[in-house]
């Protein structure tokens, strides 16, 4: 299969591939993981609000963050909680409306 028409499959500009491959040819690294600051800025005030407070979701403890002086976003600080493992299932908040 031509190069052109490979590239169109994948859906990818035949500059990048030629790119990719140059790269590959000459063993570099890729480029990786990128820095991120304001998560590592942010880190321990999202664990310690979420581990204190295991009922909040990630916007409650967005804006206690934001009220300590953190300049993160709701994102970042789902994200935060999601890869230490501190977000609750979608269910527990049905289970929660049940109990009331």
């Amino acid at each position: 299969m031509p190069t052109s028409r490979f590239c169109a499959v994948i859906g990818v500009p035949e500059r990048t591939w030629r790119r990719w491959q140059a790269k590959a040819r000459q063993t570099r690294p890729p480029k990786r993981p990128w820095p991120r600051p304001v998560r590592e800025n942010a880190r321990e005030a999202a664990r310690r609000h979420a581990l204190a407070h295991p009922a909040w979701g990630h916007r409650k403890v967005w804006a206690m963050c934001r009220y300590e002086g953190h300049r993160v976003s709701q994102a970042t600080v789902l994200r935060l909680l999601r890869g230490e493992g501190l977000i609750l299932p979608a269910a527990y908040q049905r289970e929660r409306r049940q109990l009331a």
